[in-house]
C-alpha cells in the first residue's frame, strides 16, 4: 500500500493517521519537557521548527502585549464531521488557523491547532486537504488527539465541534449529534491526566436534559472553563446596542429562522443573551410550551404581550400590517415562563435576520435589536468572526466569556420544546406545557458587550493552502 508522510503523518485509504515514528517523537518530546526543557505539557513541531510565522503577531491585538511561541495554547479539535465550506468544523476552524475579522481588521490567530479528530472522516475530504495542507495530524481516536498520542493530556484546550454530518433524526426533529459520546471522552483524558484544559462546545450540548446537564456538572467537577452555544448573539447588531445589566425587562420576543431544533437553538441563546441581563439577573425557567401552525396566531391574538412586541418587529422592518400572518408557510413559537414572571416568546419567522423585541419597564416603546446578514459566502468571512474571538480568548486567560449556565439553560428550553408537542408517542399541534423546576440556574450577568462592530470583512477567501 503507498503512502506518503508531512510531519509524521501518514495517508492511508483517504484519512490521515500518525505513525509510530510520530508518536515516539512526541514521547521525546515531553520527556524534554518533564526535565524542565520547555514550560508548556508538550512543544509541539510548530513551536519547534518555528512552523507559524504568525506567532510573533501573537497578542498584538487590542494593545496587549506580545505573546512568545511558546505561550500560544495548543489545541485540539474534535469534530464530526468537516466537509462542505458551510460546514461548521471548517468555518470556525479556518478562522482559529489564519486568523478573523474582529472590530474592523483582519486579527491574526492567537492559538496553534495542533491536533485533529473526524468523527465522519471518510466523508470529510475538505477536513483531510486542510490538515494535509497545514500539517496537522489527523488521529484515530479522540483520546490520542487530546494526549497527541501519548498517555496524558498534552494540550492546552479543546475545540468540539459535534454538527453537522450524516446522523439520525428522531419523529420530534431532534438530531442525535454524537456530543455528549465525544464530550465524554474529552472529560475522560482529564480524569485520567488529573488535571483539565477549556473546552469549546459548538452549538448546545444534547438533545438530551440528562445528557446536557452531566456535561455541565463535568466541567464544575472537573474545574474547567466552558463556552459555546450560537454565534448569532456575538454578530454585528442594528442599532449597535448592549442591553445594560439590571435592566427591568417585563417580556421579550425573538423572531428569526427557528424550523428545526439546531436554529431553534440560534434563536433560543438570542433570547438568552438578552434576558439574562434583567433585573435581578437570571432566574431560570419554569415552564416551556411550543405551539405550531395556525394555532401560532391564535396564541398570539390571546397574549397581547407577544403580539404587541411582534408588531413591533414588523414596524421596524416596514412590513405592511398582518405580513407574518399571511406569509409564513410554517409559523411556530416557544413560549418560555420565567421563575420570576417574566415572560418571552421565540417566533420562527422568515426574513428578519434573528431579532430581538423587549418590552422594559418605564419606557413608551420596545426596545429592537437585529442582527442581520452574512458578510459573504459560507466560504469566506461570515458572522461567527466574534465567536472565534472570544473562544480564543477563553483559551488565553481561562476564563469563561459569559456564565456557562446561559448554554444549559438555552439547551433545556429547546430540548423541552421539542417534547412539548409530543405525549405518550401521539403529536399536537398545540403542545403540553412542560414544566421545569430543574432549569433552576440563577446568576448575574457581570460581561459587557461581545458582539462584533465597524466595517464587514471583504470577500477574501480563506488561506487553504490549496487551490481547489
Amino acid at each position: 500500500m503507498a503512502d506518503r508522510r508531512l510531519t509524521g503523518v501518514t495517508f492511508f485509504g483517504g484519512g490521515w493517521h500518525v505513525s509510530e515514528s510520530e508518536k515516539a517523537q512526541h514521547e521525546v518530546f515531553r520527556m524534554a519537557d518533564n526535565r524542565g526543557m520547555a514550560s508548556t505539557p508538550l512543544s509541539t513541531r510548530r513551536e519547534m521548527l518555528g512552523y507559524s510565522s504568525a506567532a510573533a503577531l501573537a497578542g498584538m491585538v487590542g494593545g496587549s502585549a506580545p505573546q512568545s511561541a511558546e505561550r500560544r495554547p495548543r489545541l485540539a479539535c474534535v469534530v464530526t464531521y468537516w466537509a462542505a465550506p458551510g460546514s461548521h468544523a471548517d468555518w470556525i476552524i479556518t478562522k482559529l488557523l489564519d486568523g478573523y475579522w474582529w472590530k474592523g481588521a483582519h486579527t491574526p490567530s492567537r492559538v496553534d491547532i495542533v491536533s485533529v479528530y473526524i468523527h465522519q472522516l471518510q466523508e470529510s475530504g475538505l477536513g483531510q486537504k486542510v490538515c494535509k495542507s497545514k500539517g496537522i495530524p489527523i488521529f484515530n481516536t479522540v483520546s490520542e488527539a487530546l494526549t497527541l498520542g501519548g498517555k496524558e493530556l498534552a494540550v492546552d484546550g479543546v475545540f468540539l465541534v459535534g454538527e453537522h454530518g450524516r446522523y439520525h433524526t428522531n419523529l420530534k426533529g431532534q438530531t442525535y449529534y454524537p456530543r455528549w459520546w465525544l464530550y465524554q471522552q474529552i472529560t475522560r483524558v482529564f480524569e485520567q491526566s488529573k488535571r483539565s484544559a477549556p473546552v469549546f462546545n459548538d452549538k448546545h450540548f444534547s438533545t438530551s436534559w440528562d445528557e446536557a446537564k452531566w456535561m455541565f456538572d463535568k466541567s464544575r467537577e472537573l474545574n474547567f472553563p466552558l463556552f459555546g452555544g450560537s454565534s448569532i448573539p456575538f454578530y454585528y447588531r442594528k442599532p449597535e446596542i448592549e442591553i445594560d445589566a439590571e435592566t427591568p425587562i417585563k417580556a421579550s420576543v425573538v423572531a428569526g429562522g427557528a424550523g428545526d431544533e439546531g436554529s431553534l437553538f440560534h434563536c433560543v441563546d438570542v433570547l438568552q443573551s438578552f434576558t439574562e441581563r434583567r433585573k435581578g439577573g437570571e432566574t431560570g425557567v419554569a415552564s416551556v410550551q411550543c405551539i405550531r401552525g395556525a394555532e401560532t396566531w391564535k396564541w398570539t391574538e390571546r397574549n397581547a404581550w407577544a403580539g404587541k412586541l411582534l408588531d413591533a418587529v414588523r414596524t421596524s422592518f416596514e412590513l405592511k400590517p398582518r405580513h407574518f400572518q399571511e406569509t409564513v408557510r410554517e409559523p411556530g413559537v416557544t413560549v418560555v415562563e420565567y421563575r420570576d414572571g417574566t415572560r418571552a416568546a421565540v417566533y420562527s419567522i422568515q426574513g428578519v435576520g434573528w431579532t430581538y423585541a423587549g418590552e422594559i419597564e418605564g419606557r413608551k416603546d420596545p426596545t429592537i435589536v437585529s442582527m442581520l446578514g452574512w458578510p459573504g459566502p459560507y466560504s469566506q468571512y461570515h458572522a461567527a468572526n466574534a465567536f472565534e474571538h472570544w473562544l480564543i480568548e477563553m483559551m488565553l486567560t481561562k476564563k469563561e466569556p459569559y456564565n456557562a449556565e446561559r448554554l444549559l439553560l438555552s439547551t433545556g428550553i429547546v430540548s423541552f420544546n421539542m417534547e412539548s408537542n409530543w405525549e405518550n408517542g401521539r403529536y399536537s399541534a398545540v403542545g403540553r406545557r412542560v414544566e421545569t423546576p430543574f432549569l433552576n440556574m440563577s446568576y448575574r450577568s457581570t460581561r459587557g458587550p461581545m458582539f462584533n462592530t465597524g466595517p464587514r470583512p471583504p470577500v477574501v477567501p480563506y488561506i487553504r493552502g490549496f487551490e481547489k
